[in-house]
């Protein structure tokens, strides 16, 4: 059901400063800051030849990523993104498996305009995961 790695997502205290160690100390080609308020977080892609890392910072008040900071103030990863063909039909068969899919269960637009879900991490080894439709 899952296909390739879309992205592993960072969580990090100071955006500049990871955008800058990402860029000048291991010269990757990074884009520019891209607010999402309706996931109350700023993104920076990391891209390389296989995947991409995206660095994730709080955006506004009640942003779940200042929870994750608060808990572990340095950063560190955040979740796994891998790609599904339909995410409507992931969802359905997940569910039906016994997986718990967060928030109201309804794709929301994420940062590259596709759909994604995000599923508990307790059903996946401690690890949160999106989803993303290719």
């Amino acid at each position: 059901m899952i296909g390739k790695l879309n992205h592993m997502a960072i969580a990090v205290p100071d955006l500049e400063a990871a955008t800058a160690t990402y860029r000048d100390v291991l010269g990757a080609k990074v884009s520019p800051a891209q607010p999402e308020p309706d996931h109350g977080v700023t993104v920076v892609f990391v891209e390389l030849p296989n995947t991409k890392i995206e660095l994730l910072h709080p955006l506004g008040e009640g942003s779940p990523i200042q929870g994750f900071l608060d808990k572990n103030p340095s950063g560190g990863i955040h979740h796994v993104c891998y790609e599904v063909d339909d995410i409507l039909a992931s969802r359905d068969r997940l569910k039906e498996q016994g997986a718990r899919v967060l928030g109201d269960g309804e794709p929301k637009i994420g940062a590259h305009g596709k759909p994604v879900l995000f599923l508990h991490p307790k059903d996946f080894n401690g690890t949160l995961i999106e989803l993303e439709q290719a």
